[in-house]
């Protein structure tokens, strides 16, 4: 399936922080590219700005967050690190909690989000990565969590997000170590969803995300609410979670279109709620 993107986009914005949406998928660019798009103040409150926007965006279907320069994310500035945050506790945890909550936004945004990687994506920028609900590589990106190399540690998801994605083992050999994957090798760890040749990479986008654009909203939005809350639940709970979802999305106007569509042999005629 071949999928082309019109031209013209909306909303194209200078700064840390770029937000543009066209045929469905809003992309958010991090645009510090001198600094391989390591995160400030800034960036961090950008990004939380831009994720609330695609929230609210009904454009926007599904939401991708790539970086400028053909690199993803280097992590935090260590020159902000150094200046404002080592050697001070109440710093230090105010950053952790601000990019653990700001990332937490991709993870529990109504639509689905797609972390896009080129470059590295290490430290802060792999744990964004790990935010998102799908990755898509280049073969050849650098991936990993990093912190131990610089004594320092991972306040935004790596001990809570990535073990469920390769357990436990693989998350302290990454921890443990700092190594950094290849994009193949995170597709084989179960990290990416897709790893292919850089400059395959727009197109195989577009093609991953294709599927999700025309699907009900609603339905799409309690299936990612009711997956997400499962993490956390045991088997008799996720029963009547799977069950109540179920009703929810069985009582819909979109699920009434949806049967009423395929007894008429005819395409859906969405209504999002």
């Amino acid at each position: 399936m071949t999928v082309q993107m019109r031209a013209e986009v909306q909303g194209v914005e200078a700064g840390v922080i770029q937000y543009e949406v066209a045929d469905g998928v809003a992309t958010i660019w991090l645009n510090r590219p001198e600094v391989k798009n390591c995160v400030n103040w800034e960036l961090l409150t950008d990004l939380g700005a831009a994720l609330e926007r695609a929230e609210e965006d009904e454009d926007a279907r599904v939401v991708v967050i790539r970086g400028r320069g053909h690199t993803f994310c280097a992590g935090a500035d260590l020159n902000m690190l150094d200046s404002e945050f080592l050697g001070t506790t109440n710093n230090s945890v105010k950053i952790a909690q601000v990019s653990a909550r700001t990332f937490d936004r991709a993870f529990n945004l109504s639509k689905p989000t797609v972390a896009v990687v080129e470059g590295h994506a290490v430290a802060g920028g792999f744990e964004l990565l790990i935010s998102c609900d799908f990755c898509i590589v280049a073969d050849d990106a650098k991936i990993g969590d990093y912190h131990i190399r610089r004594a320092l540690f991972g306040g935004a998801g790596p001990i809570y997000r990535l073990p469920r994605y390769i357990g436990l083992r693989k998350t302290k050999e990454l921890l443990f170590t700092g190594k950094l994957l290849s994009g193949k090798e995170c597709a084989e760890w179960g990290i990416a969803n897709l790893s292919v040749p850089a400059d395959q990479l727009d197109q195989a986008v577009l093609e991953f995300v294709a599927p999700m654009i025309d699907k009900s909203a609603f339905t799409m939005r309690i299936t990612k609410l009711a997956a997400n809350r499962g993490l956390d639940a045991d088997t008799e709970t996720l029963i009547a979670l799977e069950s109540m979802t179920c009703n929810v999305a069985h009582q819909s106007e979109d699920a009434r279109e949806g049967v009423q569509a395929f007894l008429e042999k005819r395409d859906p005629v969405w209504k999002h709620r």
